[in-house]
């Protein structure tokens, strides 16, 4: 670099420090509390886990509690139809990591989704009952609770069981989701039975019952899984299969299991990560992103700044090439998770950034070790008065999912094998390429982006935070860490600050609106970067920041979402 271009870069990086610093400035505060704190997507559902602390319950009692209630308030995506991923730090030290992501079924095979042609049929993935993979969340949620919950099932599920039963009033919000969405939810007749009125959207204030599913709740409160794995729940699930051409069947229910996974570990600047293994590649992926941008003094310049945009970008990009050949469900294929988030493995990929101009995504491949998902995820975290702390993303893929309701219990079955590789190198619609790793095969889980994520301090819990947003999701992830720990802004700065995105391929880093000021985009352009605007936003992070010397609680929700974060 010149001296001209020197100057040019310490000239813009005030700009993009005024940039940021206006942003936080707007920044609301974030709640605070003194022995709890829930965040999640729906105020129903962040209340129905406050009132479960109140009642003397842990954090993960909590979690499940908020869990359950989801799926009733907020269909569009918390669910029993789908899966997800859970982190637990108890007080006590112990960690766990919950995987209870959908299985493809026993009848599923690699070439289910290619027309006669060979060619990607991306419909046939994505609605309808063929896109359906076995749901896991209420395994999941009852592993949690029945190995580190306090409170019975009973207690835990009764606040999900009255507000289907009893109902509750339409939100502004969730009225225009239910009409953006109409055209699509009127074509399965039970999806349409349920969320409109003869048709026609619910509006804001009308009250929303939704009794099959209060019936199948039920069950499960009462017979735990087998109240959904096994009987009338399995029945009508495979005869809904059946209506549809589904391939779910009573074997595929009844041999699910959740599994308690080793957790990934990471350290960054002192701090220790706790994030989920494969079948996710969130917790792998931002290590390795953490790991590339440890030997940068970020701190020294605003985020926005080229110089930290380039090298955040380039991590991103090298992160997510292994992600495309390394990542999947390690039952089916052996993942090499100590390498990629070894500091070891960090030094070499990072001798491969070119600091002064943008390497093309096409020469970059993975390293040499000794695949999409949807935006329409739902992340919450809850933190209890004795220290625990819960991160959980769930998702049943697309909003409303499959659009498939399973008549007779209520509620919407996932479209999660679009998450496969429909065709090893092809990108799916977000696109995202897959492997080898991430090929469609029986009772393989299939590979997701989803982070929950806790980070400790002096081994103590001192954020828990995650975000839907598909290939997003870690990258999001990511920059609410980084603006924490590297910018010093308090937990609600962190989310609401504009963020980036680049994920390999496509070769184009992607912005939020006010995230570079005009002269860092020119500047990042005759670097050779393809820098484009994103229509709409990116993610919708909670978050939770424990301060253990002033005793105080933090929470925050992202405003580009319409969450809740309680504390009391």
């Amino acid at each position: 670099m010149n001296r001209v271009n020197i100057s040019t870069l310490l000239l813009l990086i005030p700009v993009a420090l005024l940039s940021v610093a206006s942003l936080c400035a707007a920044s609301k505060e974030p709640v605070r509390g003194r022995n709890g704190m829930v965040v999640s997507a729906e105020a129903h559902a962040s209340q129905v886990g406050v009132d479960i602390l109140k009642q003397g319950g842990n954090a993960v009692d909590a979690a499940v509690a908020v869990g359950f209630a989801l799926a009733v308030t907020f269909p569009q995506a918390g669910n029993i139809g789908g899966g997800g991923f859970m982190v637990i730090r108890m007080a006590d030290g112990r960690t766990a990591t919950i995987d209870f992501r959908e299985k493809a079924p026993q009848q599923a095979h690699r070439d289910m989704y290619l027309d006669s042609t060979g060619a990607v049929d991306a419909e046939r993935s994505l609605v309808g009952h063929l896109s359906a993979g076995v749901p896991g969340s209420v395994a999941g949620l009852l592993h949690a609770l029945e190995k580190y919950g306090t409170k019975s099932r009973r207690e835990a599920m009764a606040p999900a069981v009255r507000l289907a039963e009893k109902g509750f009033e339409v939100s502004h919000r969730f009225a225009q989701w239910l009409k953006a969405d109409s055209a699509s939810l009127v074509k399965y007749a039970e999806t349409k039975r349920i969320f409109t009125r003869h048709g026609h959207p619910f509006k804001e204030g009308e009250r929303l019952v939704q009794k099959d599913l209060g019936a199948t709740l039920r069950r499960i409160q009462n017979d735990g899984t087998d109240g959904f794995y096994k009987g009338k729940t399995a029945d009508l699930i495979v005869e809904e299969m059946k209506r549809g051409n589904g391939l779910i069947s009573h074997d595929d229910l009844r041999s699910y299991r959740a599994i308690e996974r080793p957790p990934v570990i990471g350290t960054y600047r002192g701090y220790e990560l706790i994030s989920m293994g494969p079948p996710s590649s969130g917790g792998i992926v931002l290590i390795q992103m953490l790991n590339l941008l440890e030997a940068y003094d970020l701190g020294r310049r605003g985020p926005g700044s080229s110089w930290n945009i380039t090298r955040m970008t380039e991590s991103m990009k090298l992160a997510y090439a292994d992600r495309a050949e390394y990542l999947g469900d390690p039952d089916f294929f052996p993942v090499p998770e100590e390498w990629l988030v070894s500091k070891e493995y960090a030094r070499e990929r990072r001798a491969l950034i070119d600091t002064m101009r943008a390497t093309p995504s096409l020469r970059i491949r993975h390293g040499v070790a000794p695949a999409r998902e949807s935006e329409e995820t739902t992340h919450y975290s809850v933190v209890d008065r004795w220290g625990n702390a819960v991160s959980v993303t769930t998702t049943i893929n697309s909003w409303f999912g499959s659009y498939v309701t399973v008549k007779g219990a209520g509620f919407l079955l996932n479209n999660e094998m679009d998450d496969f590789s429909a065709k090893p190198g092809v990108p799916n619609q977000y696109g995202l390429i897959g492997g080898e790793a991430n090929a469609i095969a029986p009772q393989k889980r299939m590979l997701s982006a989803m982070t929950p994520t806790i980070v400790l301090r002096d081994k103590h819990p001192w954020i828990v935070t995650g975000s839907p947003g598909g290939s997003t999701i870690i990258t999001t992830i990511l920059q609410v860490l980084t603006n924490v720990i590297d910018y010093k802004m308090n937990i609600q700065e962190a989310i609401d600050a504009p963020r980036i995105h680049h994920q390999w391929l496509p070769d184009t880093l992607v912005y939020e609106r006010h995230a570079l000021v005009h002269d860092v985009r020119e500047h990042l352009a005759t670097r050779g970067y393809n820098v484009k605007e994103r229509h709409g936003t990116q993610g919708r992070a909670e978050g939770i920041l424990i301060d253990r010397e002033r005793g105080i609680i933090f929470g925050a929700t992202d405003p580009r979402g319409y969450g809740a974060a309680i504390g009391y």
